[in-house]
């Protein structure tokens, strides 16, 4: 770190990103990191409102709001660090003679910082939505789900493998990260008795069961995937290499999105590709039709909050909020209109 407070993006991308970082941490910071080197913005006190400027000519706001929070989220691990400090009071010493010059210099700067954090220095308005239109989010209905089921069929063995990840995501509400970190052992465990679905490391650290019930179906499927890729212990789900029949190892969260992605279905009079969380609305929205109660769907998605849960299973009263004919207009008048 230089004795004039700048850095290079290198430098920045050094402090601010923290140990096993995930790739939108990577992607945000990386670009800040770019960002404060050729707008010449301090590290030590980032001008976040102009970044956010910055971000807004080619980013939605709510995009916008998510990338000053990982930000924001990376100084604050910076301020809690006591090497920051030791920096500082190391570029302090090569201006400043005496000891209450130096404390007084270094105190500056983390305030500085710490201003610069301030949600208020830096506001973005997100428009809020009471209702999101059927075409933004999509929950399959069950014709349009069996579908998709069947989209890859079984043969070669690479489509039994999409087969049966397509399967599980649609019975049991996994998240990719979830599908990919699942293990052959975590396929049959055990809950009340009845068999479940082990998520060893769900969002937030947080492990869950998850009971098939009458979709333990699927356990067929992936038994038989299983059993084609000569797979007993270990990820449930692997990728290949270009061939289509060698395994390669275990599959990515990128490749989960690719392999729903490669099946478009029927959707209305469109077709449709749809994404793995996509599915996992689908899951909620259907058990909720079979009248399972919000709080266990809640916990079979592992959501902290049922009103989570509420917005994966949709509008629930849009019939009732359909408008009653309590006006009408002489539509034959338009006729005269030319």
């Amino acid at each position: 770190m230089s004795t004039d407070l700048t850095t290079t993006t290198t430098d920045a991308r050094y402090l601010l990103i923290p140990d096993n970082p995930n790739r939108d941490m990577k992607s945000r910071i990386g670009m800040f990191a770019e960002w404060l080197q050729t707008s010449g913005s301090p590290l030590y006190a980032p001008d976040l409102k102009a970044y956010s400027e910055h971000l807004s000519t080619s980013k939605a706001p709510a995009s916008v709001a998510a990338h000053l929070s990982t930000i924001r989220a990376a100084y604050r691990r910076l301020l809690r660090d006591n090497d920051l400090r030791d920096e500082l009071y190391s570029v302090a010493a090569s201006r400043l003679e005496t000891p209450a010059d130096r404390k007084a210099f270094v105190d500056e700067q983390l305030k500085r910082m710490e201003n610069a954090l301030d949600p208020a220095a830096a506001p973005v308005k997100v428009v809020k939505h009471q209702d999101r239109a059927d075409s933004e989010q999509i929950r399959l209905t069950r014709e349009q789900a069996e579908q998709l089921l069947n989209a890859p069929g079984v043969v070669p063995i690479k489509a039994l493998r999409d087969t049966a990840a397509i399967a599980l995501m649609l019975c049991t509400g996994l998240r990719e990260a979830e599908l990919c970190a699942l293990e052959v052992d975590d396929l049959r465990q055990s809950l009340g008795g009845k068999t479940a679905l082990r998520v060893r490391k769900g969002k937030g650290c947080k492990e869950r069961l998850i009971p098939y019930g009458e979709l333990s179906w699927v356990l067929a499927i992936v038994d038989r995937w299983l059993l084609a890729a000569g797979v007993t212990s270990g990820p449930v789900m692997r990728s290949f290499w270009k061939n289509g029949k060698t395994l390669r190892g275990v599959l990515k969260v990128r490749m989960v999105e690719y392999i729903v992605g490669s099946y478009p279905i029927m959707i209305g009079d469109k077709v449709r590709t749809v994404r793995p969380h996509d599915l996992r609305r689908t899951y909620a929205a259907r058990l909720y039709d079979a009248e399972m109660d919000i709080l266990s769907i809640s916990q079979n998605l592992g959501h902290k909050d049922t009103k989570t849960t509420l917005l994966y299973i949709g509008e629930q009263n849009a019939q009732k909020r359909a408008a009653a004919g309590v006006y009408s207009y002489d539509l034959k008048l338009l006729e005269a209109v030319t």
